[in-house]
């Protein structure tokens, strides 16, 4: 349980702009340390889970390290991938932020089932 806490402290370390948003840097460096936690928690399990997980910052690390100073938060890649008509194209940051939104929502929701007890890890899952 102790691992949660330093992941914890480290999304809740990010400070958020006030206007700009979420600085990417500091979110991808706090999504790269989640998956040495996906290799504690089952290597085979969460393989698939960790190669979507991994692949994701991969791309939003791509196209952030293109321009990291126009890209410095995550709301300037989406609304930059907005305006050029390619944020809904197959394997754009925008794409990749949404399928790594929805890995830490599920990563969340599998972490408070065990935390609440729950031994099994597939009812977890």
């Amino acid at each position: 349980q102790s691992f949660l806490l330093v992941l914890d402290a480290r999304f809740s370390d990010i400070e958020l702009r006030e206007e700009e948003g979420i600085p990417t840097e500091e979110f991808l460096e706090s999504c790269y340390a989640i998956v040495p936690v996906l290799d504690k928690l089952g290597p085979t399990v969460f393989a698939p889970v960790k190669m979507d997980f991994v692949g994701n910052i991969k791309k939003v690390n791509q196209k952030f390290i293109t321009n990291k100073e126009e890209f410095d938060t995550l709301q300037k890649i989406v609304l930059h991938e907005v305006n050029a008509g390619v944020a809904q194209v197959r394997n754009s940051a925008t794409e990749a932020l949404l399928w790594l939104k929805r890995g830490l929502k599920f990563l969340k929701g599998f972490l408070t089932e065990v935390k609440n007890g729950e031994k099994n890890i597939q009812t977890a899952l």
